[in-house]
Parts: structure tokens; C-alpha cells; sequence
């Protein structure tokens, strides 16, 4: 009995020593086969890094404020009797916006006016009196005064209608009326917003340590999220005499043709001053910068070594340092030499040492002055 358990025993032994075996070669070569394993290449475009010509420029946030901007108020108190205007739409310096009730005044002036005849013919028959010495001379002085105050008192109501025309103060486009007929306007009181919309300011701030690179007459360009387009070009026109002590920046104004109305007063609009000169930087479309938080990187394609020991065509992730943008492409200070091939498009799907397969039959837009279709 004893040695038939030890026969069974040594059996089992056996048994489990033989499938340990087997399982142990297997598992081996999983792990020789995935330690060999290459994914398949990842498709992407690259793009050669040159040396260009970049402009120095100088960014900044700016802000579009009318030439001419008011708010239209009534000069005097009284009924809207008449709107001729039109919310929104452009208006020439002098025409009537709104016609305040001035029947009282007209029928004033036509008193005044029966006054001042009155007055004409008694100065006229007090003159023929004083020559002949009928009448005194003060005679004459007060005649002639009175009829100087029917005159003034004409005047005067004449004003008063003229006030009760509101008119354009000067030419622009006009915001929502905020007036309708038959409601009474007290003095002062807001009738529709104008703004004179061509040309336009756009303010905008640097640095004190900036203010010495910038003249009168510089060239500026404006871009705006909300707008397609070629950027807006202007001319520095003004920079404040004063430093802000809270920022440390100074206030700077330029002035943009506007004929089709396009930047409105208000707009958040961002800025770039061509200080006039250049230097050479590596250049690459935007579409092959990888941008993070902790920094911002492109991926560059060359020869890698695999852990067997095979060389493939592969991608290194650069950190780089970023300058400005023109159109579609960006200014590269440092990471990236002159010469390297670096990926332009499918960053997104890339990690460090990942194979790849270069297909450039189509390439990202790398213009630096784009002319979109749509604009």
C-alpha cells in the first residue's frame, strides 16, 4: 500500500514538474515576442527647418476706441414729435435725428416777430421826429434799444426751435435709438448713440523699457479671433506723455482706415508693432508645434536605435522655445537647427521613439501672409 501512494506521488510530481515546464517556455517566449514587438510606423508630414528673415515685432492687447464717439442727448425739455432715423445705419454730420414739439416756440416767434415790426416802424418814426427836433434824443436811444431787444428776442426763440432739431454732430454710424414718439425728454437726456467709425483708434499698452523703439508713424497690425481675414494695417499716431505708476506701461494709440465698418469701438483686438528690423530664426508652420503646459515641443524625425538593436526610422520629441507668429507659421528661438526634418503634421498621435512613415504628398499651410478665400 505504502509504495503504491509513493509510486502515485512521484507520478503527480512528474506530471506537474513536466506542465510547469511547458507553461514556463511559453510564458518565455510571450515575453521575447512582445520585448520584439514594433507597432506599425505612424503616417505624418515633416517639413525641413530653415533659416529666415523673421521682423521684429512687438505683441500687445489692444482695444478699438472711436475717432469720435457720443452718446446724442436732447439740449432741451419736450415731446418727440417726429424720428427720422433708423437704428443702426450711417448718418451725415447736421441731419436731423429727432424733431422735439416746438409748437410754443413758433407761436413765441410769431409774437416776437409782430413785436419786432412794431418796434421797426416806431424807431423808424422816432428817427424822422428826432431829425426834425420834434422828439428828444433819449426819445430816439429808447425806441432804438427796443427795437435792438425785439431783435434779440427773436433770436432767441429762433435758437429755441433750432435746439429742438437734433441733429448728427458729425458723421458715423448710429446705435439702438433710445427715444420713441410722443415720449417726453427732459434735458440731457440720451437719444441714440453715434460713433464715428472710419478711420478708428486702437489702443494698446507696452512697457516703459519698450517706449524708446517706438515712433510716430510706425507701422501696426491688428488681428481679431472674430474676423477672417488678411490683418488690419495702421499708424502709430499717438504715445502718452505719462508711465501708468500702478503697470509700468505706457499707453499708445494708432489710427486704421475702417471704410467697411468692420472693427467696432469696444472690440478686443490683438496687436503687433514692426519695429523695422529682423533676424534670422528657424521657421515652422504651426500645425508642428506641440503645445503643453510644461512646455512646448515639436518632434523631429531620425534614425532611432530599437531595443534589439535595429536602427528604424523614428520621431525624438524637442522641448523648443517659441517667438512670434506671422500667418501660419511660427518663429523657433532654440531646440530645432537649421537642416532638421521635423514632423508638420500628426504630432497629436506621436510619442517619443515612435516609428514613422513620411507621406508629403500633402502639406499644412506654412505662408507667413496667408490670403484666405473665405475673407
Amino acid at each position: 500500500m505504502t509504495k503504491r501512494m509513493i509510486s502515485m506521488l512521484a507520478a503527480v510530481t512528474v506530471l506537474v514538474a513536466g506542465l510547469g515546464t511547458v507553461k514556463f517556455r511559453q510564458i518565455q517566449a510571450a515575453v521575447a515576442q512582445a520585448s520584439s514587438f514594433q507597432p506599425p510606423p505612424e503616417a505624418v508630414t515633416t517639413v525641413v527647418a530653415r533659416r529666415e528673415a523673421w521682423p521684429e515685432t512687438l505683441a500687445a492687447i489692444g482695444t478699438v476706441a472711436a475717432v469720435q464717439g457720443v452718446t446724442v442727448s436732447a439740449d432741451l425739455p419736450g415731446l418727440v414729435d417726429r424720428i427720422a432715423i433708423d437704428s443702426g445705419r450711417m448718418v451725415r454730420a447736421g441731419e436731423v435725428l429727432v424733431q422735439l414739439d416746438a409748437r410754443q416756440e413758433k407761436a413765441q416767434l410769431a409774437a416776437a416777430l409782430a413785436q419786432l415790426e412794431l418796434s421797426r416802424l416806431n424807431l423808424d418814426r422816432a428817427r424822422g421826429l428826432a431829425d426834425e427836433g420834434i422828439v428828444s434824443r433819449a426819445d430816439y436811444d429808447r425806441a432804438s434799444a427796443e427795437h435792438k431787444q425785439a431783435e434779440a428776442r427773436v433770436g432767441e426763440i429762433r435758437a429755441a426751435i433750432e435746439r429742438k432739431t437734433i441733429r448728427a454732430p458729425f458723421g458715423g454710424m448710429l446705435g439702438i435709438r433710445q427715444v420713441n414718439l410722443g415720449q417726453y425728454l427732459a434735458g440731457g437726456d440720451p437719444v441714440v448713440p453715434l460713433q464715428s467709425l472710419d478711420p478708428i483708434f486702437v489702443n494698446f499698452t507696452v512697457p516703459q523699457q519698450e517706449v524708446g523703439r517706438l515712433r510716430v508713424g510706425g507701422e501696426v497690425r491688428v488681428t481679431a479671433e472674430s474676423m477672417k481675414g488678411a490683418p488690419f494695417e495702421g499708424r502709430i499716431t499717438a504715445v502718452n506723455s505719462v508711465v501708468d505708476e500702478s503697470t509700468r506701461n505706457v499707453q499708445v494709440q494708432a489710427t486704421f482706415a475702417n471704410p467697411q465698418g468692420r472693427l467696432r469701438p469696444g472690440m478686443f483686438v490683438e496687436t503687433k508693432v514692426l519695429r523695422g528690423g529682423s533676424r534670422e530664426v528657424v521657421t515652422l508652420p504651426a500645425s508642428a508645434i506641440n503645445y503643453a503646459p510644461y512646455g512646448d515641443s515639436v518632434f523631429i524625425v531620425e534614425q532611432v536605435q530599437g531595443p534589439d538593436g535595429q536602427a528604424y526610422r523614428g520621431a525624438r520629441q524637442q522641448v523648443v522655445k517659441l517667438g512670434g507668429a506671422l500667418g501660419d507659421q511660427v518663429a523657433v528661438l532654440t531646440g530645432v537647427e537649421a537642416g532638421a526634418e521635423v514632423v508638420s503634421s500628426g504630432v497629436f498621435k506621436l510619442r517619443n521613439g515612435a516609428a514613422v512613415r513620411v507621406e508629403n504628398a500633402v502639406q499644412p499651410a506654412n505662408d507667413p501672409a496667408p490670403k484666405p478665400e473665405d475673407n
